[in-house]
């Protein structure tokens, strides 16, 4: 028998639900609203005086080569930490599960670099890939590496990927761990039984068991990669050399707070909300497929 909820009062699920739809209508619509709004005009350098452009704003970003140009460096960015970041994840995740003595340790210590600020993160890792004095550098160099990310633009890209991927490897792992420990043990004892090996198991089971988790962090970490490594690049590189490593949520930052291009700017967040916005609804209309529920 089906229990359904019945409230006697019937404004008591509008108070409910006030608070969160308060909470996404001022810290979202409206703000997407005000961009939308500035995208349409040209300001001034002091916001004083603003002229109805229309959509030349939007016309001008994709005449720009190097906005054209950070839509490839995003690209290769944002795909570079999903994939790092979740490979890395279930793997460790893997391990530290099968862990029998010692598990408690490894597990927190791969958990503890997310509680470190992203920022903080990225000047750690930058003191050690730092080309005078990083340790990791100088490893490099004994190696024959040319190491200077301050000057080679793909050693650059490659850092600030490495370092992102590294910041959200304990979030993934947390998830990864629980869909593994939620597995049946007894599905894999009856698939060893039967002769099927380790890796058998895992792709045959437990990947597909894990196909939930997979999907849902695909879909977080390519958020995360577009907007919350905002810091680890400000950090480490802010955008540079030569714009290798500014990807659109930091050229928003660039042009509309250092060159003070409010409308250009304003349109480029709009542009990177449409695109947000379309890669997650294409991954679900074509990678949710895949998953097994």
């Amino acid at each position: 028998m089906e229990k359904r909820v019945v409230f006697n009062e019937r404004w008591l699920p509008v108070l409910l639900l006030m608070p969160q739809l308060l909470i996404t209508v001022v810290f979202f619509f409206v703000p997407a609203g005000e961009a939308l709004y500035q995208s349409l005009f040209r300001q001034d350098a002091f916001g004083l005086t603003m002229e109805f452009a229309g959509l030349d704003n939007f016309k001008e970003l994709f005449r720009d080569p190097s906005y054209l140009a950070s839509f490839r460096t995003t690209a290769i960015f944002s795909v570079g930490v999903t994939v790092l970041g979740l490979v890395i994840a279930l793997v460790l995740a893997w391990f530290a599960d099968r862990l029998i003595r010692g598990a408690t340790p490894v597990k927190t210590m791969i958990i503890w670099p997310y509680a470190i600020a992203p920022a903080i993160a990225g000047v750690l890792w930058m003191f050690l890939f730092n080309p005078s004095l990083g340790l990791v550098a100088h490893w490099l160099k004994l190696l024959g590496v040319d190491w200077n990310y301050l000057l080679n633009g793909p050693q650059a890209l490659a850092l600030v990927t490495f370092i992102a991927a590294w910041k959200q490897i304990s979030y993934n792992f947390l998830f990864f761990l629980a869909g593994l420990q939620s597995i049946p043990k007894s599905l894999l004892e009856a698939a060893a039984i039967d002769g099927a090996r380790s890796w058998k198991r895992f792709w045959s089971i437990v990947f597909p068991l894990l196909s939930p988790t997979t999907f849902f962090l695909l879909v977080i970490n390519l958020i995360y990669a577009f907007f919350d490594t905002f810091p680890i690049i400000d950090a480490v590189t802010q955008g540079g050399p030569a714009k290798a490593t500014e990807i659109l949520v930091y050229k928003v930052y660039n042009d509309g707070f250092k060159g003070l291009d409010i409308g250009g700017s304003a349109a480029q967040s709009i542009v990177l909300m449409v695109v947000v916005t379309l890669l997650t609804v294409l991954q679900f209309r074509h990678v949710e497929r895949r998953v097994t529920y």
